[in-house]
């Protein structure tokens, strides 16, 4: 940072150039590109009328890398890369292009200065610019001339970056290797911006010793994130302690005085983060708070990143990371995410691809990267709030898990300040796509909290479409045989109508509750050994040979939707009770195929195990005449509930509130 005692402003280091910690040859391409911009594939696509989901995905996902490789000893360190002599290199990646629509809408920056550092004869540097529709347009090209360290800079405006746009810069080695020593973007900004904000780091953690503790070195071992870190605090809600991880020692050494553990029973992820929330408002000397996921690799300069963009942001502006996947690390798994109001329902923000692999078509032969994306919310995996937020809106809500960031990020915007999801600023996770949520216990959290949320911000009289999509999941569910689901779906909207207070009193219990209460259901017995369950038998062959495998028609689906319901109050078949009669692979247990059967062993999302579905007449009838009922009631009782729950919010969120459900675990022990 530099002052400009002329003209009363400071320069601000916005973003600089990285490369992959300890030479990742797995993530090299979400830093450094050696592909050329290839945009003919979908020209057709982007821009064009047609929404995300009537692209042609399979051609938008296309590989179109040319094989070219990047090898590790070019790396020379954290902001160091060597150019073999003739090859051309894009730094126009995730993590070293320019986001300038971001700024440009929502921060105060107006111009950014370039500056590079080039070592070597011959190169030759090139500055680009794209467009929303992501058309390319070169800016600026210099070459260097000796063979000393160059230092080029250009002043590049972010004026036509209104709807998107990325600024970025190839490097072209001549006859010999060079060097690209450094980059950084910069930017004038008034005095009052000089300083940066400080954060608090808040990561809550459940019987993941080695993963967080391993998270924590990553945060020690980065000198350059030091400066920002205020406290890092660890909510421990588990039985296996961090404590024991061989990796915490280092880590804890590292950290010093800056990390605090705090020891509290299993409140969830909202009960962790609502912790790590209060303790960092009572301390009151951090800019931010940031909520962080304990099963993550950071990629720590995001962090930097996210808080420099809340400094300089137009009003206090909750700041969210990227997610990729953890087991294919260049797979952009969460890109920006809104909810959808009829639905209420959160989904992906309009244009966004999901599982989007840079490795196979890099960001600029990518036009829908380049569009700005503005999101509802951002998931708590990483996402950086300003304590200012949090003391004018509340904590988290009292959900144990699910559907606490997306009501905050709604509860934000409402009182008048956004959530940008901002590239560059991301984590590696476990894709929600490879975990078995909607069946298991989760279930009744994902309906409790949804209807909770809708409750408190739909738009829509009854909540939109909600109430019905309940009805018709729980009734898939039931023509399914999962029945411990179903049941679990009836619990949840019961304890919605029990009204907002009982939230904190049910947070400690609710999910030991819940366990209990599904080992009593088959479809809930879940065996890892295939010879734990009896061999497939059926009392007669499948009619004309189709093993309803095949994929139905919609006018099918509507005519099954009709049927199987009333199937299911037909007698079961006597061999169904000792045999199942088909085994389903998780990736075809629709429902319209499991409801062709009265008994069936079908496997879980997750691959490590199977349950053995049986149908039930009686208990079907009981789960179907509750669950029209309750339904029924919520479609008469809506508004009312609604004006309960908006009436409890500033309090069932207060610091008071959360702190009289912490009592139990506030004593000085707690603090490790």
């Amino acid at each position: 940072m530099s002052d400009n005692a002329m003209s009363g402003t400071v320069t601000r280091l916005l973003q600089r150039q990285i490369l992959p910690i300890d030479g990742d040859t797995d993530v090299f391409r979400l830093y450094v590109d050696p592909d050329p911009a290839v945009l003919d594939r979908d020209k057709y696509e982007v821009g064009s009328n047609r929404t995300a989901q009537e692209l042609n995905a399979s051609q938008m996902r296309e590989s179109i890398t040319s094989g070219a490789q990047i090898h590790p000893d070019q790396i020379l360190g954290r902001t160091a890369l060597r150019i073999p002599a003739e090859q051309r290199l894009s730094f126009g990646s995730y993590f070293n292009a320019f986001p300038a629509s971001y700024w440009r809408r929502w921060t105060v920056v107006t111009d950014v200065t370039l500056t590079l550092v080039v070592e070597g004869r011959g190169a030759t540097v090139i500055v680009y610019r794209s467009m929303a529709n992501g058309r390319s347009q070169r800016v600026e090209t210099v070459t260097t001339e000796g063979e000393e360290s160059s230092s080029f800079t250009f002043d590049l405006p972010l004026k036509p970056f209104v709807d998107g746009g990325w600024y970025w810069y190839d490097v072209v080695a001549g006859d010999e290797d060079v060097v690209v020593r450094s980059a950084e973007w910069t930017a004038e900004v008034s005095a009052d911006r000089a300083e940066h904000g400080t954060v608090d780091v808040c990561i809550t953690t459940m019987n993941r010793p080695d993963f967080v503790a391993k998270l924590l070195g990553q945060i020690a071992d980065t000198e350059e994130l030091r400066p920002y870190l205020d406290q890092v605090m660890v909510m421990e809600q588990g039985t296996k302690k961090m404590k024991d991880s061989e990796f915490f020692p280092a880590a804890a050494e590292s950290l010093g005085d800056t990390l605090r553990v705090i020891e509290q029973g299993n409140l969830g992820g909202s009960g962790g983060y609502a912790r790590g929330q209060l303790e960092s408002v009572r301390k009151g000397t951090a800019t931010y708070a940031v909520m962080m996921d304990d099963d993550v690799i950071c990629e720590p300069e995001g962090i930097i990143r996210a808080v420099t963009f809340g400094d300089l942001a137009r009003r206090p502006t909750i700041v969210g990371g990227h997610m990729f996947s953890i087991y294919a690390r260049t797979r952009l798994h969460s890109f920006g995410e809104v909810i959808q109001p009829w639905r209420f329902w959160w989904q992906s923000a309009p244009g966004v691809f999901n599982d989007w692999d840079f490795g196979a078509r890099n960001l600029r032969s990518t036009r829908w990267l380049h569009k700005r994306i503005d999101v509802d919310f951002n998931g708590w995996f990483m996402c950086l709030i300003p304590r200012r937020v949090i003391e004018e809106i509340g904590l988290s809500l009292p959900l144990f898990i699910k559907w606490d960031d997306s009501e905050y990020g709604l509860r934000a915007r409402e009182a008048g300040y956004p959530t940008v999801s901002f590239p560059g600023a991301a984590v590696w996770h476990i894709p929600w796509s490879d975990k078995n949520d909607a069946l298991d216990w989760q279930a009744y959290f994902h309906l409790r909290n949804r209807f909770v949320a809708a409750l408190l911000h739909s738009a829509y009289e009854r909540g939109g479409r909600m109430v019905r999509e309940s009805l018709n999941h729980q009734i898939a569910h039931l023509v399914s045989m999962q029945y411990s689901t179903a049941e679990l779906r009836l619990q949840a909207l019961e304890d919605v109508l029990a009204g907002p207070h009982a939230l904190h009193e049910k947070l400690p219990t609710k999910l030991a509750e819940v366990n209990a209460f599904r080992k009593q259901f088959t479809d809930a017995q879940l065996e890892a050994d295939p010879e734990a369950f009896p061999s497939v038998r059926r009392h007669k062959p499948p009619r004309k040979g189709r093993d309803g495998t095949e994929v139905p028609t919609r006018l099918q689906t509507l005519i099954a939707a009709g049927i199987m319901p009333l199937r299911q109050l037909k007698p079961v078949r006597p061999t169904s009770r000792k045999h199942p009669e088909a085994e389903i692979p998780a990736m075809d247990a629709k429902w319209y195929r499991i409801a062709r059967f009265d008994s069936a062993i079908v496997s879980m999302p997750d691959g490590t195990s199977a349950a053995y579905y049986q149908r039930d007449p009686e208990r079907f009838r009981d789960l179907m005449k509750r669950t029209v009922e309750i339904h029924a009631r919520f479609k008469k009782e809506w508004p009312r509930l609604a004006a309960e729950y908006r009436a409890a919010l500033p309090e069932i969120t207060s610091p008071e509130a959360w702190e009289k459900t912490f009592a139990p675990w506030t004593d000085e022990a707690t603090d490790g």
